[in-house]
């Protein structure tokens, strides 16, 4: 199960609304770049493709592919701003490190 809080639904939304079809689907992956093993990526996607997993997230229907579910299964999803500027803030319980960035972590096997 994902979860987003309030704040990075109306994020979510916002940042879709901005796009050509605003009925597009919200993707989560793992990619395996970034400081550490993995990192996070969300991007806006029209297709489910076959090993897809659907969610409904405060209304906001979150794709995740099959090989990135392990590694984020339990997610919680946060935006918040500050002096320096907004930002996506990312709580998952399966992450055993997590770089200064907070967009990179490990999960000490790899699972992606």
């Amino acid at each position: 199960m994902i979860r987003l809080s309030h704040a990075a639904t109306s994020e979510v939304l916002r940042l879709r609304a901005k796009r050509s079809d605003p009925q597009l689907l919200f993707r989560l992956s793992a990619q395996p770049t970034g400081c550490l093993e993995l990192s996070y990526t969300m991007t806006f996607d029209a297709v489910i493709h076959p090993g897809d997993r659907l969610f409904d997230c405060n209304g906001i229907q979150t794709v995740i592919d099959a090989q990135s579910l392990p590694a984020i299964d339990g997610l919680s999803l946060d935006y918040s701003e500050d002096l320096m500027g907004g930002g996506f803030r990312f709580h998952n319980p399966n992450a055993m490190q997590s770089c200064g960035c907070g967009n990179s972590f490990s999960l000490g096997n790899s699972t992606v």
